[in-house]
């Protein structure tokens, strides 16, 4: 007959190590979402504003789209 006291045992040992598992990987969890939020912080700063040409081509495309749009409506410019 087996000792009832051995049973016990290995259900609280492979509980509690079940729960050191859980623990460690909860935490290794929140740390990788803390490395990506912080990698998505530096990319937000590290974005440079428009530069003048950018903005000179933006500003000619829209001038373009405008007399296109004028074309098809049949505008005299």
């Amino acid at each position: 007959m087996q000792d009832p006291y051995l049973y016990l045992t290995l259900a609280a040992t492979g509980l509690a190590g079940l729960a050191i598992i859980a623990t460690a990987g909860l935490r290794g969890w929140n740390g990788w979402l803390e490395l990506k939020r912080a990698e998505l912080g530096r990319r937000v700063e590290e974005a440079a504003p428009p530069s003048a040409v950018a903005r000179i081509e933006v500003a000619d495309l829209k001038e373009r789209i405008r007399k296109l749009e004028a074309i098809a409506a049949g505008v005299d410019l």
